[in-house]
Formats: structure tokens, C-alpha cells, sequence
């Protein structure tokens, strides 16, 4: 199971959102590159990165932070979020040594797309699922749709998705758990890996979410920002899961 540190850009600083609110962002490092830099001398191989301002603007904002983490964390794993919607995006971020972009309201959208990025840019585009009561939100999380999370993951079943990042926004960046009942519950209806995110507070939520060997990655923020653990720490936890 892999660990995810996250990595939430807003006006080219590392913030934590709660509950999805971007009136609600606390600043926890002005520079991102060098908070990437603290997750990788710790051990991760993975690191998290969306781009909120790109979320809401429907295109790449924080393109200059994204450039420094890239270049301070050579042999790190990048993922990408947050207002990719065009071929051309996708083709540039993965250029520059992003290793997987991940699409998010587009998948809603206009799932036609996501199927021919996953053809063109072969296990390198991930789906974001970003649901309110089971529900799919969309453009930042500022609009719910109609769409169910379940029926939206089935649409991009052997299309050749990488992973499907699902979070619940309502446990988002509030340190209060993670939804892995319903993570499970989706995880279980499908076949692309699924990756949890949002309210992992502690080790035990690491210790619980390992002992589901369906959801494949953790996704994690504010807990680390606020030294509940370090990454090191709870790589060590999945380690002896």
C-alpha cells in the first residue's frame, strides 16, 4: 500500500483546505518545493499534488510552484491535480516529470476524454472521485452533481485508469477520520486500484485503512502538518501491516 503526503497548492503557497471550503485554507509552508523536499528525506516515494486554484479556474494556476517541487524532488513520484481538462495539459505536466495526472471534474464531464487520454498516455491518467454523501462533486468541489460516485467509477472500468483517488469531502481536513467504509464499498465494486483521501487523523487510521488490502494507496495532509505523525512513521505502520 503506498502513502500519498498531500501537497494543496493555493496562491503558490501549501495549504489545507477544510472540508473542501477555500474560505477555510490555513498556509502551513510559503514554499512548496521545500515541503516536498521534507516528505521525500522521510521516506515517501509518492507525493500528492493539487493545483486549487486550477480546480476553480478550469486550467493550470500554480504552474511555477508544480515546477519546484518537480525539480527538488528528483526520483519522487508526482501526481497531478486540479483543473487538467485538455490533451495539451496533460502532454506538458507529463513532459516536465510529472509521473500521473489526475482528472477530476472532467471525468464527469465528458468521460470520452478521459478514455482517450488513458489510450493516448498509457497507466499515466488517474480519476479523482470527489463525493458529498455518495454523490459526485464537481469544479473545485464547489458544485454537487446527480451522479452517483459508484456509477461514475464503473464508466472508466478497462479504459486502462492507473488509480481512482476517492475522496470524502465531508471528512476532508478536519481530522476527524477517513470514510473507509465507503472506500471499501467502492473498491470493491471495481477494478482499478482506489486510493483513499481525506480525514486520515492518526496512525490508527493508517493501521485501519491497511487492513483493507483492496484500497491500494493513502492519501494524507493536515495530519502531518500538524505532527500527528511524520511520514516516516506511518510508512513504518504500513510496512508491518
Amino acid at each position: 500500500m503506498d502513502l500519498l503526503p498531500a501537497i494543496d497548492l493555493k496562491q503558490g503557497c501549501c495549504v489545507r483546505l477544510k472540508q473542501g471550503d477555500m474560505n477555510q485554507s490555513d498556509i502551513y509552508n510559503t514554499n512548496p518545493a521545500d515541503q516536498a523536499k521534507i516528505f521525500a528525506t522521510q521516506g515517501t516515494k509518492w507525493i500528492h499534488v493539487v493545483d486549487l486554484d486550477g480546480a476553480f479556474a478550469g486550467q493550470s494556476v500554480n504552474i511555477e510552484a508544480v515546477q519546484g517541487i518537480l525539480s527538488a524532488c528528483p526520483g519522487i513520484q508526482i501526481e497531478l491535480g486540479g483543473g487538467i481538462r485538455t490533451f495539451q495539459t496533460i502532454e506538458k505536466w507529463l513532459d516536465a516529470g510529472v509521473t500521473r495526472v489526475i482528472l477530476g471534474t472532467i471525468a464527469l464531464k465528458n468521460p470520452a476524454f478521459v478514455k482517450e487520454a488513458c489510450k493516448e498516455f498509457e497507466n499515466r491518467v488517474a480519476v479523482g472521485i470527489d463525493a458529498k454523501n455518495g454523490f459526485v462533486a464537481v469544479e473545485g468541489w464547489a458544485e454537487t452533481s446527480d451522479m452517483a460516485d459508484i456509477e461514475l467509477a464503473k464508466r472508466f472500468e478497462d479504459c486502462g485508469v492507473s488509480a481512482l483517488i476517492y475522496t470524502d469531502i465531508s471528512k476532508d481536513g478536519i481530522l476527524q477520520g477517513a470514510n473507509i467504509e465507503a472506500t471499501v464499498r467502492l473498491a470493491s465494486q471495481i477494478s482499478i486500484p482506489v486510493i483513499i483521501s481525506g480525514g486520515i487523523s492518526s496512525l490508527d487510521d493508517i493501521k485501519a485503512c491497511a487492513q483493507h488490502k483492496i484500497i491500494q494507496g493513502i492519501i494524507t495532509g493536515r495530519a502531518l502538518y500538524e505532527r500527528k505523525f511524520t511520514v516516516a512513521e506511518a510508512l513504518s505502520v504500513l510496512k508491518n501491516a
